[in-house]
Parts: C-alpha cells; structure tokens; sequence
C-alpha cells in the first residue's frame, strides 16, 4: 500500500481512496441497542437494533450513530457477555483505535486511543483519555480499573473531545452507561468456572419500590489462580480476587423532573503483577552468587518468576452520585453531582528476584474527588439545538510511600564493586576511605539493610470549564455545529523525600576524595602500562608488575613516573574519576524538597478549546462530515523519586542554598497539552449493513510523556507528537443469522519535535508502543435449534509489530553532571524488544427462549505471548525486565435471566 500523506491534502486523498470501502468491505460496529421494550423483562435481552441505528450519548444527548457526526464505537452489554469481556483491559478486543495496558500493580490502568495516552502508576498525571461512568468522571487510573456490572453499552469517542468534556479528554474519552432502574420486577444471575480455578459469580436485581421509585442491586465476585508460579515465595502471582456491589434508585413521577442516585463500592486484594528477566547484566551473576534466582531471559514465558516477597494490592473505590433532571420551558436542566474515594495501597519486591535487595518498593494512595456539572439543552427557533454548561471538579491526592534495602543488597553490592574496580575496591574499603576524608565513622552504613527513603506527596487541584454547543440547520440536511470550552485549572503540590541511604549522598568528584581518586588513578594507569609494555592486552596483575620491576626498571621508572603525572593532573577531573562506575549504586541520592525558596509548588492553566464542523445528510442513509477540533489537558505533577527541579533553576538553587550533593536536573511538572485534529468522516446504514470510515490528521504539542524508571517516573514535554491516520468499521448482517465484522486502524505517527526526552533527542523518529496496522475481524451466527439457539461467536485482533520503548534511560552516557552525552546505548538496547498482538477469543453459547444460556469460550486461544513494557532492572545495571501479557484463558458460563 502505497505510503499516506499527513496533512488536509493527504486527508483528502485517504478520504477518496478508502471512500469505495464502504461499498465493497463489511465492518464492525460493535454495536447493537440494548433499550429493552416495556413488554419484555427489564433483564432480558432486548430487541436489538444494528449498526448505526445505537442509541448513542457522545455528544450529551442522545442520537442514533448514524446521526451522530463523532468517530465513536460502541460496545453493548450483548458484546460485552458474548465476547467475555470482564473489565476495561478486555475491551481493546473489540475497539481496534483503543489500547489498554495495565502494568505495576492492579491499581494502575493506561488508556490510549489512536497511540495518544499516557498515565502509568504516576497519580500525579492528568489522564488523556477520560474515562466516565454513567456521566461521572473517573479522574484516576486507580479508580478505572474494576469489573463491568450491569452495562447497558460502552462508547469509545476518539480523538481531542475538550469541547464537551474539558481537559480531562485531550485524546478521548470512555464512557460507560449502566442499565437504569426499572418498574417492572426483573433479574440475573451468572456462574463462571475456568482454567487456573477462575470463579466468576454476578447478580442484578431491579423493580419497582413505588410507582414512582425503582431500585436496582447489582454485585459480583471474581476469583482466579495466579498465572505464574513464583519460584521465590512458592505461591502464585497475578491472580484475581476482587468484588463489587451496585445499588441505584431511580425518581421517575411521570412529570418533568427524575433523578437517579447511585451508590457503588469495590474492593481488590491481590498479589500482582509479574515480572521477567529479559537481559541479564553483570549483576545477574552476583544475585545468583548470594543464592538468588531470577528467570532465564532466554524463556521469559516459562510461567515461573522469582520475588522473596508477594506483592500487595489492597485497593477500595467506592463513591456516590446524583443526577437532577428536569425539563421546564422547552429545556431541558441536568445536574451531575459525584464524590469518589479510592484508597490504593501496593507494594512490590522491586529487584524481582528472590534475592532480599530491594523491599518494598511501596505505595499508599488516597484520592479523593468531587465533581459538580450542570448542563441546560434545547431547540432555538426550531433550526438550531444548543447545549451550555459548566463542570467544576476538586481533587485532593495524598501518597506516602518509600524503597528499602533488603539484608542482602550489602554484599550485593559488595560483589558488584569489587567487579567493577577489578578486586582493588570492596564496601569497606569504600567506607573506610571515604570515611577518613569526611573525617566520619561510615563502618557498616553503606548499602545497611532497612536505608532507604521514605516520601510524601501531595497534590490539590481545582479546575472549571464553562462550555457550549450549537448545532445550527444551515438547509435540509446540513448541519454546523460550533463549540467551545474555556477551562481553568490551578494546582497546588507537595513534594517531600527523606533519603538515609548513605552511599547515595557521596559525591564521588568532592575535593576531599582527591587523594584516593590519585590513588586509584596512578594504580589504574600503571597497571595498563605494564600490561601495554608486556603485550597482554589488558591491565597487569600486581604479581605481574612486580616481575616486571624487578626485571625491566628503567622502562618501569618510566611507566611509574607517566602513572604519577597522569594520576596527579586527573585527581579533580570529573571525566576521568576512577569512582564514576559506582554512580550506578546511588539509588536513592538526596531530594531538594517542595515547596521551597525557588520552587513554590503551583502551576495555574487556562485554555480555550473548540470545535467547528459541517455534517450533510447526502441520503437518508449515507451522512457526510468534517470538522476542526482543539483539545486542551492540564499539567501534570511528577508525584516520584524522580521529580526533579527545572534545569533553569539551577542558578536559583545554588544561589539559595538548596543544592544537595548528587543533584540532576530534570522536571517537576510537565506543562499543558494542546492538541488538535482535522478529521473528515463517512457513515453509512442500509439496514443489514452498516459502515463508518474517518481520515483524520491529530496533533498534540507538549505531549506529556512519562516513562517509567523501574522506582520512578519521569515526566517531561515533547515538542510535537503528530499522527495522520485512517479509521473504518462496520458490521453486514447475512440471512438474518450471520454478523460478519471488520475493523482496520492505520496509524502514522512521529515525534516532530522531541529533543529532550527521558533518552535523547527523539525528534523525527516514529514513538515507541503505537503499532501501524490494527485488524479486528470477527463473525457470529445464530442458529435456532428446540427451544433456543446456538450462537457460536468469534474474533480475532491483530496489531503489527511495534517496538515497546523508545530508549532504556539506564544505558545512557552520561557526563559528571548527569547530562546526557551519547544516547546510542539507550537507543540501542530497547531496540530489540517488539510486540505483534494475535488474540483469538471464541465462545459458543446455547441460549434457551426460557433466559438460561450456556456457553464454553476461550480468550487468546492461540497463546500468543509478548510484552506490554519493558524497563531498566532495578538495581541491577545493564538488566531489562519487563510485563508478560496474559495467557490462554477458557471456562464455562451459566446465565439465567427472568
């Protein structure tokens, strides 16, 4: 395929050349409406429509997809128990523009949609992609991630959506409506058994309480085996073990006002999420000379991993919201008014062996949230409809956390300086001579078991957006709708590390180590030049240089007196200091806290975004549109170990004192996002058939990018992140029975501009993680048989072969004052690593008229293996490791509902 152009002109040519598609391909919208009619049980399965014809609320009101001018996919509750979808990471099996990524612990969900997204375990980061639940905001990764009860349908809007949805949408949103209350009596019930003992249990409940007030109940469980045996505590890793319950009331007199209250609470305990060796360093070998494992990198799907400690996940979210509305004077008045808590508590054996280095690498995690919204929508002289409002949101983050030295990091350490410094140096050497220029006692501190640093962040926001919407009946069946959100957003955060790890304070060019540096120095030279002199082609041993004396001492002489010249002129030289190797050991070097003298702990943002389209109904059945968009995501706060003070504040720093020995410079906060896109899209239902094709060019300057460090994060600005892509899908229905689907994403992504990223300059080069090609076929047919049917069902998801980072910051070349000097290594080393997805999921379902249905299913049947990150192995320089996917998964289903 010849290659797509960015840019409005390549727009338009990707718009012609892909417009026949619609005629000739078949392709899945994974939707099917799920509004019931009142004859039926309010539990049961509705009528459905296809295609386009979805009730859909993408723009705050409802319309069918066909009608609605937006690229959405929507999911429905059909799909989502058909197609085994358990929770939000299931979901990127049926939304081929959508990826999900879950990594350090349960607590920690990743949303990108069309490669733009970012999140990771940093609370301090504004999500790209919002996430809403029943018109709530879900403002953090760790309150997103929870099993789907009573979903009605799940709609996937790309691309910036800051018009109606703030700054919590820069890249898209996710929003998930549940089934409302019914007056009617109704339920279900649904049993789950599965391989690695997965038990999954599910109830719903609902009917009338008066005749003007309906309740619903919903709860669940979900309990499954770990998939990976660890080799170090002999128990299992990733497993489930988590539960919700949902209660709803519902106010619905039958005049012009309702309100619906929802109540929900869930809680997760469990030990996850497993780690594998894919490079092992030189530290490799002293681990496993202390007696400890770590997996064979030549077999990182083996299925066993190796930790001394179980990892923590303890996480409740619960909260409580209220929707007012109320239709008066031809408007229509909502109010939206939610609080959330979640409560987040992980820790993590670090070094991911089962050698006792680094435990725990720990978190505690408290965000509490309110949100208020209220909307006003109505129809102006029958030829415009407009929609105002405002949202206000408050966010309180509290996180204490900390890393510790396990007993045996010691003589870990202990092992890796003597290899480094060739038998000349060991821990104690290192105390005693370090000790004697300090004039201090340092015996037994240097690596002591229990050091460590202990940390407290906190970060307080509050924003407001003021929008509006309106969508103007420019003749019969075109429509301009012009859109716009000013936001502000203002954030006040605390930043607090306490390092007692004393190593990690030295600064290995301080003047008062110049004679040991000379020693080292004049050591180091004469041994290579009698190595040199004798031929061997490395440094001469002791003995070596002894025989060598004794038997050559002019030329010794000579070789002694260069060794003393070099050793004397290079003592204070940072970029010759024999000690720069153990740099690498200084973990947990000293924090220059927040708020300060220089640094007062506030960022304040305000944008405006907008959105201006023209859609035109060519045919009742065929609709036409294209729009200008900007999006708008506020900065983000690095809330970890490696949040550090702006470059240019260096002056600042010293000047007032701040300065701690081994200081870095980096980032405290990454500045705002400003994205936009220029999209053009086709939709198209003709009943069995259905297809939608968008071309869009979507940009987003400052793009926040976070990477993780292995006990960190950081956080930094790229210049520009541009991606031109193509977007198609939509379903055909054959003899009423058979569904075919197809979803094809192509996307083209670049960093423009990227110059000072975690690992170098970055600009021009394709980003990390975002694969070209995205495919999602599938197919279902329904075959009638006795008193039911049988429903066989199948998809697959292929994405193409992506590389999964950019760069490894801990193999960069770095000068004295942590500056990067060669990023080749960096680059080099993360290289190798790729994913290609192939994800077969397939059920066969027996479905009886009377509401029991049986099934058997399996999720990635073909067991395809890979990767979702990779990272620099703590404390281990020169070791990657990094997050398996998961493997084959099957069972069996029992559903009834009445």
């Amino acid at each position: 395929m010849p290659k797509l152009e960015a840019g409005p002109a390549g727009i338009a040519r990707g718009f012609l050349f892909c417009g026949s598609a619609l005629i000739a391909v078949c392709a899945p919208i994974t939707a099917h409406a799920e509004d019931a009619p009142e004859e039926e049980s309010p539990a049961a399965p509705a009528a459905e429509e296809t295609g386009n014809s979805i009730i859909v609320t993408a723009t705050k009101r409802e319309a069918t997809l066909q009608e609605v001018p937006v690229a959405v996919s929507v999911t429905t509750a059909e799909t989502l128990e058909r197609g085994q979808i358990r929770d939000l990471r299931d979901l990127q099996t049926v939304v081929p523009s959508l990826s999900v990524g879950q990594r350090q612990s349960v607590a920690n969900t990743n949303f990108f949609i069309r490669g733009f997204g970012n999140g990771a375990n940093n609370a301090g980061i504004e999500p790209s992609v919002g996430v809403f639940v029943d018109n709530v905001y879900r403002s953090r990764t760790a309150s997103q991630i929870t099993d789907l009860p009573d979903v009605q349908r799940i709609e996937v809007l790309r691309g910036p959506q800051s018009t109606l949805f703030g700054k919590n949408a820069s890249a898209g949103v996710i929003s998930i409506t549940t089934r409302e209350p019914q007056f009617t009596f109704g339920g279900a019930g649904e049993l789950t058994y599965g391989n690695y003992d997965q038990i999954v249990a599910k109830g719903y409940l609902t009917g009338p309480v008066s005749d003007s007030v309906a309740a619903s109940l919903a709860g669940g469980l979900n309990k499954r085996d770990g998939f990976f045996r660890d080799g170090g505590t002999g128990d299992r890793t990733n497993e489930r073990d988590r539960w919700f319950v949902r209660g709803q009331l519902l106010f619905d007199p039958g005049t012009d006002i309702s309100a619906r209250i929802i109540a929900d609470y869930d809680s997760i305990d469990e030990n996850c999420c497993a780690v594998v060796n894919l490079r092992s360093g030189d530290a490799a070998t002293a681990i496993q000379a202390l007696g400890g494992q770590l997996t064979d990198p030549d077999h990182p799907y083996s299925g066993t991993v190796y930790n001394n400690y179980n990892s923590t996940n303890d996480i409740e979210n619960y909260g409580i919201s209220g929707q007012l509305d109320w239709d008066v004077g031809g408007v229509t008045l909502t109010s939206i008014t939610a609080y959330r808590k979640t409560d987040a508590v992980t820790a993590q054996d670090a070094d991911f062996t089962s050698a006792d280095l680094v435990y725990p690498l720990a978190q505690d995690l408290r965000v509490g949230t309110f949100t208020q919204e209220f909307r006003v929508s109505g129809t102006l002289f029958d030829r415009a409809d407009f929609l105002l409002g405002a949202f206000y949101i408050n966010e309180n983050i509290d996180q204490d956390g900390g890393v510790t030295f396990g007993d045996d990091f010691r003589p870990y350490a202990d092992i890796l300086v003597q290899a480094a410094s060739g038998g000349a140096l060991n821990v104690a050497t290192l105390e005693g001579a370090f000790g004697m220029a300090d004039g201090m006692d340092y015996s037994g501190q240097f690596f002591a078991s229990g050091t460590g640093s202990d940390e407290h962040y906190e970060l307080k926001s509050d924003a407001i957006s003021i929008f509006g919407q309106l969508d103007i009946d420019l003749t019969d069946g075109l429509v301009l709708t012009l859109g716009g959100n000013y936001t502000h957003d203002s954030k006040d955060f605390l930043l607090n590390l306490d390092s007692s790890e004393v190593f990690s304070d030295i600064d290995l060019d301080a003047p008062q180590y110049a004679a040991f540096r000379r020693q080292l120095l004049y050591q180091g030279a004469l041994a290579q030049g009698v190595g040199d002199a004798l031929m061997l082609g490395r440094p001469a041993t002791a003995a070596e240089i002894g025989a060598f004396a004794g038997t050559n001492m002019a030329a010794f002489g000579q070789i002694q007196a260069g060794a003393q010249a070099y050793a004397g002129a290079n003592a204070n030289n940072p970029e010759a200091n024999p000690l720069a190797a153990l740099r690498s050991l200084q973990l947990l070097p000293p924090f220059v806290n927040v708020p300060n003298a220089v640094e007062d702990g506030k960022i304040s943002d305000s944008d405006f975004s907008y959105t201006i389209r023209l859609a035109y109904d060519v045919t009742p059945d065929v609709n036409v549109y294209a729009s200008y968009a900007t999006g708008f995501k506020a900065s983000s706060v690095n809330l970890s170990r490696d949040s550090r003070p702006f470059l240019v504040d260096r002056d600042a720093i010293i000047a007032n004192g701040l300065a701690v020995n081994n200081l870095t410079y980096g980032s405290r906060f990454a500045g705002p996002e400003d994205s936009r896109v220029i999209e053009a899209g086709v939709k198209a239902n003709f009943g069995d058939f259905s297809a939608n094709l968008d071309v869009f060019d979507q940009e987003i300057k400052g793009f926040q990018s976070n990477l993780f460090t292995g006990t960190g994060f950081a956080l930094l600005n790229a210049g520009k992140q541009s991606t031109f892509g193509v977007e198609f899908e939509g379903m055909a229905q054959l003899l009423d029975a058979l569904t075919l689907n197809l979803g094809v994403t192509y996307l083209d992504p670049e960093y423009d501009r990227f110059t000072a990223s975690a690992v170098g300059d970055l600009s021009g080069t394709r980003p990390a993680g975002i694969p070209e090609w995205t495919v999602l076929m599938g197919a279902q047919y329904e075959l009638p048989v006795g008193n039911g049917q049988f429903v066989p069902r199948v998809s697959y998801l292929w994405q193409s072969d992506v590389q999964l980072i950019e760069g490894l910051p801990g193999f960069l070349v770095r000068g004295p004052d942590g500056s990067i000097i060669d990023n080749g290594p960096a680059l080099a080393a993360a290289e190798p690593f790729h994913r290609e997805v192939n994800d077969l999921t397939a059920s066969l379902a027996y479905e009886f008229d009377m509401g029991l249905t049986l099934s058997v299913w399996g999720r990635n049947l073909l067991d395809s293996r890979d990767l979702g990150v990779i990272f620099d192995s703590v404390a281990q320089p020169g070791g990657i490791s990094g997050y398996p996917n998961d493997p084959r998964t099957y069972g069996v289903t029992a559903r009834y509902r009445w």
